[in-house]
C-alpha cells in the first residue's frame, strides 16, 4: 500500500500545483468549471487534442506536459463520450481509471467532479471518490524498496476532488469511505502470505474490529470440541496451527431484532490434506479464505459507517495439511449439526467447515437470511469463468436481491441449480452423507446441496462460490490487487437496499 494517500475535497479552482484532471466529452466539450480553469491553455488543449486524433471519446486520454498559462505541471483529460446516463458503478471506475492515468511520480492532484453536462451531484462525486480510493490499493509490505523507486516515487499521494458543493461531498463519502476501508482489509487478509496469516493470526486481526464498534468473540478449539464441531476440525487436525471460529456483531438496528448472517470459509492454506494438490500453483491457496477476509471486512465497513442493521459475521478458520494426524479417506466425522459425514477426499474440505459454522450460526442467531461465501470449487470457474460468483440460493428474494446489487456494484452473482436429483450424488453408504459427489460433473453444484443440508428450510439462505473472483481474478481499473477483496461492496450493498430501512 502506498506510505500515505490522502483524499481530501474542496471548491472548483485550478490548482496551483501537481497534476490537473477534468473530463471531455465528445467533440472536445468541457464542463463549465473545466473549460473556465484550463481557458488559459484552451489553444494549446485544442491543438494537441487534433495532433493526436483525440475527440473525447469515452476511455481515450490526452496528456500536456506544462501547459502554457496553466501553474499544474501537467494536464489530463479524459474523454466520457456522450456521458449520458452514468451509474454510480461507472463512476466509481471512472473514479478508478483517474488514478491510473496520473504519473507514477505526481504526488498531488485535482480531479473535476464534473461532466460536459456541468458538475456532478455530492452522490456522483463521493462515487467519483471511492473509485480514487479503490484503485489506490497496492500490497508491497514485503519488497524492499530501491534507490530507484525512491528517486521517482513520491512517498505519499494527495488527491483533491473539486466539486460544486464540497461539503456535501465529503459527507456523502463518508460512508463510501468505510465501504473501500473494508474492501482494503479484505485484500490484505488474501494477499498475506500464509505463514504470517493462519488460524491464530487471522483472528488477532479480526478482534481489530472492535475499534469499529464491532465485537469480536473467539472459539478456541476446546471451546469447538464443546460445541461438536468436528467436520471443521477434522479439516485442521493435520496442521500444528490451531482452528479457530471468530464471531463478529455490529449491532446497528433495533435492539431484539434479528440479524444478518453472513458466514465465511476461512482455509488459510489448503495443501488438499492426504488427498494432496499437485505443486504447479499451489502457492495459491493462500487465498482460500477469501469468503472470511470478505465477511471481515464487510463487517469492518458495516461498523464504520455506524449501518443501521444488527449484523453478525461468522468465520471459520483453519489450514488443511498432510500429517500422520491428518483426516483420511473414508473418515466419518459427526458435524454439529448431528449429521454424520464420510470423508472421500480431504481436499474437499470448505464445505465441512461451512457445515459446522452454518449450523452454529443459525441455532445460535436465528437470523433473517444467511450468505455464506467460500472460494469452493473449480467447477464453478469451469462454468462462470472469472466474471460471475455462482449463487445458489433457497429463497428467490434472497437471490433476486443478491444479483440486483451485483448489478448496481459489479460484482455480478449467477443464480445456479439446486435439486433433489443431485443428493443422491452424496449419499454414503456408510454415513448420511459423503463429502464429494465422486465425479467431475456437476462439482460446484454437489458442493452447494452438501451445504444446504446444515440449513433450516425456513431460514433465507445463499450460498456463493467465489472461486473464480476472490482472488486472481480479472483486474479493472479499481482493482490491481490478487486479493481482490470482492463481495464485500456487493453484501454492503444487498444491507442498504433493503435491510436498513
Amino acid at each position: 500500500m502506498p506510505d500515505a494517500f490522502r483524499l481530501g475535497f474542496g471548491p472548483f479552482a485550478a490548482p496551483a500545483k501537481g497534476v490537473l484532471v477534468v473530463f471531455c466529452g465528445d467533440n472536445l466539450k468541457f464542463g463549465p468549471a473545466a473549460s473556465k480553469a484550463i481557458a488559459p491553455a484552451i489553444d494549446h488543449v485544442t491543438r494537441a487534442a487534433r495532433a493526436e486524433r483525440f475527440s473525447g471519446k469515452s476511455g481515450a486520454t490526452l496528456e500536456l506536459s506544462v501547459p502554457p498559462g496553466l501553474k499544474a505541471a501537467r494536464l489530463v483529460v479524459l474523454g466520457v463520450g456522450k456521458a449520458s446516463g452514468l451509474a454510480p458503478k461507472d463512476l466509481v471506475m471512472l473514479g478508478g481509471r483517474v488514478l491510473g492515468k496520473l504519473p507514477a511520480g505526481a504526488a498531488d492532484a485535482t480531479v473535476f467532479a464534473e461532466l460536459p453536462g456541468g458538475a456532478m451531484s455530492a452522490q456522483q462525486a463521493a462515487d467519483l471518490a471511492q473509485g480514487l480510493r479503490l484503485r489506490a490499493y497496492a500490497f508491497d509490505r514485503y519488497k524492499t524498496r530501491r534507490k530507484d523507486d525512491e528517486e521517482h516515487k513520491p512517498k505519499s499521494r494527495s488527491v483533491a476532488v473539486a466539486a460544486a458543493d464540497a461539503a456535501a461531498a465529503r459527507k456523502a463519502y463518508a460512508a463510501r469511505d468505510a465501504v473501500a476501508g473494508g474492501v482494503w482489509l479484505a485484500r490484505d487478509l488474501v494477499n498475506e502470505p500464509a505463514n504470517v496469516l493462519y488460524p491464530e493470526e487471522f483472528a488477532r486481526r479480526a478482534q481489530a474490529l472492535k475499534k469499529a464498534g464491532v465485537a469480536v468473540e473467539v472459539l478456541d478449539e476446546p471451546a469447538l470440541r464443546k460445541l461438536g464441531m468436528n467436520a471443521l476440525l477434522g479439516v485442521g487436525q493435520g496442521s500444528a496451527r490451531a482452528s479457530r471460529v471468530v464471531v463478529m456483531r455490529w449491532n446497528g438496528g433495533k435492539k431484539g431484532e434479528a440479524p444478518v448472517a453472513f458466514i465465511g470459509k476461512g482455509v488459510c492454506f489448503d495443501t488438499g490434506g492426504i488427498s494432496i494438490k499437485p505443486a504447479a500453483g499451489m502457492e495459491d491457496m493462500k487465498g482460500d479464505m477469501a469468503g472470511a477476509a470478505c465477511v471481515t471486512g464487510l463487517m469492518q465497513a458495516l461498523g464504520a459507517r455506524k449501518a443501521k442493521v444488527n449484523a453478525v459475521g461468522v468465520i471459520g478458520l483453519v489450514e488443511n495439511m498432510p500429517d500422520g494426524k491428518a483426516q483420511r479417506p473414508g473418515d466419518i466425522v459427526t458435524s454439529m449439526s448431528g449429521q454424520t459425514v464420510e470423508i472421500i477426499n480431504t481436499d474437499a474440505e470448505g464445505r465441512l467447515v461451512l457445515g459446522d459454522v452454518i449450523w452454529y450460526a443459525a441455532q445460535r442467531f436465528k437470523p433473517k437470511f444467511m450468505v455464506d461465501l467460500a472460494t469452493l470449487t473449480g467447477a464453478i470457474i469451469v462454468a462462470l469463468g472469472h466474471e460471475y460468483a455462482g449463487m445458489f440460493a433457497n429463497n428467490d428474494q434472497l437471490a433476486e436481491r443478491l444479483a440486483k446489487a451485483g448489478e448496481e456494484t459489479g460484482e455480478l452473482v449467477w443464480r445456479m441449480p439446486l435439486a433433489k436429483e443431485y443428493d443422491k450424488l452424496i449419499d454414503s453408504k456408510f454415513a448420511d452423507m459423503k463429502n464429494t459427489g465422486g465425479s467431475r460433473w456437476g462439482g460446484a453444484i454437489t458442493a452447494a446441496q452438501f451445504i444446504k443440508r446444515f440449513v433450516d428450510d425456513k431460514t433465507p439462505w445463499a450460498h456463493l462460490d467465489i472461486a473464480g473472483t476472490g482472488f486472481d481474478s480479472r483486474q479493472n481499473d479499481i482493482n490491481k490487487s490478487w486479493g481482490s477483496g470482492w463481495g464485500v461492496r456487493l453484501l454492503n450493498q444487498l444491507v442498504a437496499d433493503h435491510y436498513e430501512k
